[in-house]
């Protein structure tokens, strides 16, 4: 899509890379990043004109990526045992390791979502309001989203915990569908008492063999 929102990455180079690799990435400042195929102008003019706003590559809506989330990304080459050319299977391979995190460290049922997208077609303009294959949920609420960009090199696979509410988009969206606001209230690091740092190591340790790699995203 052609304007003037800049990447999210430098993709060029994430698709070089040979070996499965795990990015963990903490913005500088809370960022809006915009689904690889979404429209501009679904955000208020006035309003994106002064927050940071980047664009990822693959689907989904608009998120808010704050300096405390748990932002863990992966890809996964062609050539790596993990790939599959089935789009389920691989959100699912990422929400597994999710699970199985969380599975251990929270109270309540830990469940990943296994079936198709999911949510009134109207939400999709925000990532976190609807059920995507391979995210998970704890007692019914989002806990973690997973979304992924597909390319004759490998799959990016993106997800996030989020540390603080994802309310601000409602406020940057020039239309707010009926019942937005509600869907969008997912589970937090603080609403499951969970530490961001534990989490993520954890998360490295239940997908090796994997590169690691950080990054610091400056707004």
């Amino acid at each position: 899509m052609k304007d003037d929102v800049e990447e999210l990455y430098d993709y060029a180079v994430v698709r070089e890379l040979a070996s499965a690799t795990m990015l963990i990435v903490r913005p500088s400042a809370p960022t809006f990043v915009l689904g690889g195929s979404q429209a501009l102008d679904v955000l208020d003019p006035e309003r994106r004109a002064t927050v940071p706003l980047r664009r990822r590559r693959g689907g989904g809506g608009v998120v808010l990526l704050q300096p405390e989330d748990v932002w863990v990304d992966w890809w996964i080459p062609v050539d790596d045992p993990r790939w599959s050319s089935d789009l389920h299977v691989t959100s699912r391979l990422a929400g597994g390791w999710w699970r199985e995190v969380l599975a251990e460290r929270v109270d309540g049922v830990v469940e990943m979502h296994e079936g198709s997208l999911q949510g009134d077609p109207a939400w999709r303009v925000a990532c976190f309001a609807g059920r995507g294959p391979g995210e998970v949920f704890v007692d019914g609420r989002k806990a973690a989203g997973v979304t992924q960009w597909r390319v004759r090199e490998g799959v990016f696979l993106s997800t996030v915990l989020h540390s603080a509410s994802s309310r601000p988009i409602i406020d940057l969206l020039v239309d707010v569908p009926a019942g937005l606001e509600a869907a969008l209230e997912h589970h937090t690091l603080d609403s499951l008492a969970l530490d961001g740092d534990d989490v993520t190591m954890e998360l490295v340790t239940r997908s090796r063999p994997v590169d690691v790699r950080q990054l610091f995203l400056l707004a």
